[in-house]
């Protein structure tokens, strides 16, 4: 637990700064919304804009390594699919399905709640967007085929084709895994830079309150102070699916573990308060552990489904990726019919599984998939103040769907002692 305090003071540092960038650009943004020309206006908010552009580019350039090392390394660290068996297919049967309901509860209350609506980001570039909605409309199978299947990986990771570095990378995490003892150096040097990249992904991080200032300075100059009225939506709107999400996961565990899941809730309470106050997963992971062996869970399924978990089950990320792309084609006006919004919860679903226990991983995720949809990517930088709020809670969300699906993969197995 000592890593506990660093990890938080880390965090914390990080969302003052953003706070305060977030206050600074929406006074130098009001200043020049209400005093200056529309000429100046529509100058001021390009310079502003390459402030966020600075950000979005640094967090662009790590995508294509971050994915393709830490997915090879994790799925040779599952060893042959043989050998885990049983416990390995349900573990597995659980993330899928979980993932698939948090991601289709936020694209349906994103689209009831329509959170995007409350402002307006296509008035700066009418145009653009316009074109930008044409691209959308215009996405097909045969689209997303050519998404999917990469016919060269230089060329996918140079151009930051999610998708098809996950296709490579499932691929080559499979071939390095089938060779054995020949591939260890491989998947130990890959592990290597699978941290070296992480590493970087907290220093891209601290370019954030760059972006944020350049963003709300650019939007606010724009548009006036009705971004306000899009944060307050947008988190309201994002607690009450978080609401609705857990009500669905202790729905489900009733269904498994009975009347036990309100014992599971009180072992657990320590872990996902701290998770909460924290935003880090990782930082309640040995707790979470030491809980569920004393709920009753064997340690061989707690070692072997927890980790897991941790790579392919974060249910409250899941369904915030969804509300969050969604959200911000609204903000531009860009529409985008169900077929579309199907895809693209097929695209989080595969995309989602490289870049697990990333920090702001969500955030990643959506960059990247916004990118491909042809939504503006400079919305990222405008849920970024917020984003630190919305975190919390889907981190605690993330931590009480591992718990479930630890409990519950032991309870199939008959071996959840009382």
């Amino acid at each position: 637990m000592s890593d506990i305090k660093p990890v938080a003071a880390n965090k914390n540092k990080l969302t003052i700064y953003v706070l305060i960038a977030m206050l600074a650009g929406s006074v130098l943004g009001y200043i020049v919304h209400r005093n200056a020309s529309a000429s100046f206006i529509a100058s001021f908010a390009v310079d502003m804009n390459l402030l966020t552009t600075i950000f979005l580019r640094l967090v662009q350039m790590i995508i294509a390594p971050l994915v393709f090392s830490t997915l090879v390394v994790g799925i040779a660290k599952l060893g042959d699919l043989k050998t885990v068996g049983r416990i390995g297919g349900k573990a597995l049967l659980w993330f899928v399905s979980a993932s698939l309901v948090s991601l289709f509860i936020g694209l349906v209350l994103v689209n009831y709640f329509k959170p995007g609506a409350a402002i307006n980001l296509n008035i700066a570039d009418a145009s653009a967007a316009k074109d930008l909605m044409s691209n959308t409309h215009q996405f097909s199978l045969t689209n997303f085929v050519e998404h999917v299947f990469p016919k060269s990986i230089f060329q996918s990771l140079a151009s930051n084709e999610i998708l098809q570095i996950v296709i490579f990378s499932v691929f080559f995490g499979i071939a390095t895994t089938a060779i054995g003892d020949y591939a260890k150096p491989v998947i130990k040097a890959l592990e290597s830079v699978s941290h070296i990249i992480l590493k970087m992904v907290g220093y891209v991080m601290k370019f954030a309150p760059l972006g944020v200032f350049g963003a709300l300075g650019a939007v606010i100059a724009t548009n006036g102070l009705e971004i306000f009225k899009f944060y307050g939506n947008y988190l309201f709107f994002f607690v009450i699916g978080i609401f609705v999400l857990w009500l669905v996961l202790i729905a489900v565990g009733y269904l498994i573990l009975k009347n036990r899941v309100p014992s599971l809730l009180r072992r657990i309470a320590q872990p996902l308060l701290i998770a909460f106050s924290t935003t880090s997963s990782e930082a309640v992971f040995p707790k979470l552990t030491e809980e569920l062996e004393r709920f009753g869970c064997p340690e061989k399924i707690v070692a072997f489904t927890l980790p897991l978990g941790y790579s392919f089950n974060l249910d409250g990320s899941m369904m915030y990726m969804t509300f969050a792309s969604i959200a911000i084609a609204q903000a531009y006006n860009i529409q985008m019919d169900l077929g579309t919004q199907i895809t693209m919860l097929l695209v989080l679903m595969l995309t989602s599984k490289g870049i697990a226990g990333v920090p702001r991983a969500a955030l990643v995720v959506v960059l990247a998939t916004c990118s491909m949809f042809n939504i503006p990517p400079a919305g990222i930088a405008l849920i970024l103040p917020i984003d630190h709020f919305c975190d919390m809670f889907r981190t605690m969300t993330n931590v009480l769907g591992n718990a479930l699906a630890t409990s519950a993969v032991s309870k199939w197995e008959g071996e959840l002692t009382n």
